[in-house]
């Protein structure tokens, strides 16, 4: 998530008028001083008010700046890129927050259990057969979605997957299972796609709500 300095928009996007009526030159301009003036307190907050109006009157005008260019725009760079770290710092923030409250409901609901590192799990149906090696082959069908219920993944037929190249959250928990079985799984972002998120189809910090069926174990 990136955050845009106000003042590259009004660079990008240019103030339009049409000349002031005669009558109301200083009404203009007072609206056109409150329209910037709102839109630097929410993007660029805490700016010193003076420095700032004698930055605005001097380039209006004309006159000397008492910056040069270079230093200006090496200003401008740096406070542009705090910004932005403190914006994506926030954003991760909000992300993991609604991932916390998530679990948190998901461990509520009736007949959910928790394996090693936070991955849940409810037993849909009972499984007979043999484990999964922790490095072996599992057949299995599934479908996964994401916490607003969006299906992301799905395979109606039988799939083969070694262990060791799918994600955590499912090389913990499948060897828990039996061949026959099928669990409902919720695993932490931590255990599938992480900070990282996977392309435009899983946002980073996004926990995983699975479906899987085991339905054969091989070596």
């Amino acid at each position: 998530m990136r955050r845009y300095l106000v003042l590259g928009l009004c660079l990008s996007t240019p103030l339009t008028f049409a000349a002031a009526p005669a009558d109301a030159p200083d009404d203009v301009a007072y609206s056109v001083g409150a329209s910037l003036g709102e839109r630097l307190r929410k993007e660029v907050p805490d700016l010193p008010i003076e420095a700032l109006l004698e930055g605005l009157n001097a380039a209006y005008r004309q006159q000397p700046l008492k910056l040069d260019a270079q230093r200006m725009q090496t200003l401008l760079q740096q406070h542009e890129e705090q910004a932005n770290a403190a914006a994506e710092q926030a954003h991760t923030a909000e992300l993991m927050a609604a991932e916390a409250r998530f679990i948190a409901q998901q461990r509520a609901r009736s007949g959910t259990h928790e394996l090693t590192q936070g991955v849940l799990y409810s037993e849909l149906a009972s499984g007979a057969g043999p484990q999964p090696a922790t490095a072996g082959r599992v057949q299995v069908r599934y479908t996964g979605w994401l916490p607003d219920g969006t299906v992301f993944d799905q395979s109606q037929t039988a799939q083969w997957f070694r262990l060791d190249s799918v994600i955590e959250g499912w090389r913990l928990a499948l060897p828990q299972m039996r061949a026959g079985a099928k669990w409902r799984l919720v695993i932490p972002s931590a255990l599938a796609y992480g900070a990282q998120g996977a392309g435009d189809v899983i946002a980073p910090y996004t926990p995983l709500v699975f479906e899987i069926e085991l339905l054969a174990v091989g070596n």
